[in-house]
């Protein structure tokens, strides 16, 4: 059982370190669906690989998350649940 995205607080969290990170202050946490693929035209943030760098940094600095490759980055950092459960897996 995972239990990351069941955290409402670690997702805020994570939705503000992105925003925050990725300087894309003109959005609100509330505004970052939990289940919309961040790399993806549905979101929008409108994130790119530079946002990706960003994020894997501020990862590792504030949860102490290491990941160690793009394919890593790709297969665990889909969507804010995804992310959530990574971080916070039982």
């Amino acid at each position: 059982m995972t239990i990351g995205s069941a955290d409402e607080s670690l997702k805020r969290r994570l939705k503000e370190m992105i925003i925050r990170e990725c300087e894309k202050d003109n959005f609100a946490p509330a505004e970052v669906p939990d289940d919309v693929v961040l790399f993806s035209d549905e979101c929008a943030l409108g994130l790119d690989s530079l946002d990706a760098l960003q994020i894997a940094v501020a990862l590792q600095n504030q949860f102490s998350v290491r990941i160690p490759d793009s394919k890593s980055f790709r297969r665990h950092v889909t969507t804010i649940n995804a992310l959530a459960d990574f971080i916070q897996p039982e």
